[in-house]
């Protein structure tokens, strides 16, 4: 066993979960899921069947991480944050074998208490406010906030909001990597 498991953490047989992965108190990893390298499952979360987690990601405390769902590296996700499977679900209807799928990008943060409604995608670096509810998909370094949740701007891989000249170019105010706005699409060239 390459990865830590607090002793109250139930880790079921058939996962496949990567080298230096932290997995903390009452946390329930299924039969199924994958977890990659140095990932951090905080308190109290449940990883069902079928989900795959990429290298590096933090799982914050209260979190469900339902079939359907996969996220790329170094993705956040806050306390309490959501994921739905089903777009209608109803108690006396089993939709089991419909889930929705759902994508997290590589890099991207997930808000405390915000809710991703399953089917749509979240772009790669993209940063979704606390308590926002995501009903669409969210392009690649996108800054969403509010429910519905709304485009307010664009976000640098560092966690920064990028203000951008009249030539379309922002600057990270951190990692000084440079950022260029096309056809409202946002990808970094230095």
């Amino acid at each position: 066993m390459n990865y830590y498991a607090h002793p109250t953490a139930i880790v079921d047989d058939g996962c496949t979960i990567g080298e230096d992965t932290k997995i903390w108190h009452f946390s329930h990893i299924m039969t199924g899921s994958k977890l990659g390298q140095r990932c951090n499952i905080g308190q109290n979360v449940v990883i069902s069947p079928e989900v795959v987690l990429g290298n590096n990601v933090k799982v914050q405390n209260n979190v469900s991480i339902y079939a359907g769902v996969t996220c790329g590296d170094d993705v956040f996700l806050g306390p309490s944050c959501v994921f739905t499977n089903v777009i209608n679900p109803r108690s006396a209807v089993n939709r089991r074998g419909q889930y929705s799928k759902t994508h997290i990008g590589t890099g991207a943060s997930i808000g405390a208490n915000a809710t991703i409604v399953c089917g749509h995608d979240i772009g790669e670096f993209a940063f979704i406010g606390a308590g926002t509810v995501i009903t669409k998909d969210v392009p690649a370094y996108a800054l969403m906030i509010g429910n519905p949740g709304k485009q307010t701007g664009w976000m640098s891989e560092y966690g920064h909001r990028l203000h951008f000249d009249e030539n379309n170019h922002a600057v990270c105010q951190e990692s000084g990597q440079v950022y260029v706005l096309e056809n409202n699409n946002v990808k970094r060239i230095q």
